[in-house]
Order: structure tokens, then sequence, then C-alpha cells
């Protein structure tokens, strides 16, 4: 089974992807996706599509497991990472790739058996349960990386 895991952002987007089967977990790559900051919403959101789509071409996953929407004071940041989910959303349905979403504290209890883990946690542990040799950076990848794990400890992929 090959995961992608997606933390998603209109600045930057963190993507992983992990192969698993009953007996192990590993890396395959990871990696961001950054559209120009001075670009309009419009030509990121498809810049966020394009390479989305390259991803997918270039890894050929089973699944997508993207990060849910935060509940935010600030609705405008919201929607615009809204927008931005949809982006890759999007692509994934168009490829026929099955797409499941969690909530950023389902992701961190399946992590770190603590919902309000910080990042820098949830970083820690997934370089712990990847023995990666150093912490990712940014910290949107090791997000990334903890939705993929979420997907696979909920499906029970790996024991």
């Amino acid at each position: 089974m090959r995961v992608l895991g997606i933390d998603p952002g209109i600045g930057i987007t963190g993507f992983s992807i992990i192969d698993t089967n009953r007996l192990d977990l590993s890396l395959l790559a990871y990696g961001t996706i950054k559209p120009k900051k001075k670009d309009s919403l419009p030509k990121r959101l498809n810049y966020l599509f394009e390479e989305m789509n390259k991803v997918l071409d270039k890894f050929s996953p089973d699944v997508l497991a993207v990060e849910d929407v935060f509940y935010s004071k600030n609705v405008k940041s919201a929607m615009v990472l809204g927008h931005a989910r949809c982006s890759i959303i999007l692509a994934a349905a168009q490829a026929g790739i099955p797409i499941f979403e969690f909530a950023p504290r389902k992701v961190k209890s399946s992590v770190c058996g603590n919902g309000a883990a910080t990042k820098q946690q949830v970083s820690y542990m997934v370089t712990k349960i990847l023995k990666l040799k150093e912490i990712p950076d940014p910290l949107d990848i090791s997000d990334a990386m903890a939705v993929g794990l979420c997907y696979i400890n909920q499906n029970k992929f790996y024991d």
C-alpha cells in the first residue's frame, strides 16, 4: 500500500510517500510544494493542482490522506486553506485515487497519543516512527508524514 500524506497550505504544502505492508513502513519520498507568494490566489491554486498531478504521476499512490481544515478564528485564512485543499483533492479525484481526510487532532493523537501535541512533538515522533536520521524541515513535511501515518494507523495496515 502506498500512501500520499498531505499537509495542505497555500504558502507551503508538505507531502510524503509512505509504503507499508504488514511488516514495515518505508518512507519513499517527501517534499514541499510552494506557490509563489506574489502570485494571485487563482494562480497559486492552479500551481498546487499542477504540482500535485506531478506527484501523483511520479509516485502512483494507492490513497491520498489529507489533513482537514482546522477551526480558526480567522475565517478568511480557513477559507483560503479550504481552497488549497480543494486543488489537492481535485487532482486526486481526477486521478481516481481514494481520498481520506483527518482532523488535525486525530492526526496528532494517532502519532503522539495526544490530540493537543505541538508541531515539534509530532515531528519528533514521526522521526522515531519512520527511523529517520534527522527531523524533517520544514515542519510541513513532518506534518504530512503524520497524516500518512494516521491513515495507516486507522486502517491497521501496520502492526
